[in-house]
């Protein structure tokens, strides 16, 4: 259903979140894909590791269910981390520096940079836990999948 959706969408909205209990601890990711009428819900969850992770692990998994390439995406995040790091150029100076300086995430934003070439890309931060249904859904789904008990191991956190 969603790869016929992707391919007669000409935008694609998205909605991610991340959840962590404690910091490191066992995470969730949420995201919401609103393509015209349809929508799609993904979440899962990693044993150890951060809520930083977990805000980028939504994007990544949200950006990897969009089966069409080169179209417009416009992702909603509570994230200032990643709304910042990619809005401000951060990440293309961390990614000439080869992440100088101890810059955390690298596996995590090299996968983001590599899936991004393929879609025009705008980030617009939205209030956490407020009136955003979709944010708040995302929430849901991050937490839910943090409390789960089918949490993958988070081999990139380097805890």
């Amino acid at each position: 259903q969603h790869r016929c959706l992707c391919r007669r969408m000409k935008r694609i909205e998205a909605f991610t979140d991340g959840a962590c209990k404690g910091n490191p601890g066992p995470g969730g990711w949420g995201a919401w894909l609103i393509a015209g009428e349809h929508q799609k819900e993904l979440c899962g969850g990693e044993l150890n590791t951060t809520n930083n992770r977990m805000e980028l692990m939504g994007v990544i998994q949200a950006l990897m269910a969009v089966t069409k390439k080169n179209i417009p995406i416009t992702i909603y995040t509570d994230s200032q981390y990643i709304v910042n790091s990619v809005e401000k150029k951060w990440l293309d100076n961390w990614i000439k520096t080869n992440f100088k300086g101890g810059k955390k995430n690298k596996d995590l934003w090299l996968t983001y940079a590599e899936l991004a070439k393929d879609f025009t890309i705008k980030f617009v931060w939205v209030k956490g836990h407020a009136d955003n249904k979709y944010n708040n859904r995302c929430d849901e789904l991050a937490t839910a999948a943090a409390d789960g008990n089918d949490l993958l191991e988070d081999d990139g956190y380097e805890g």
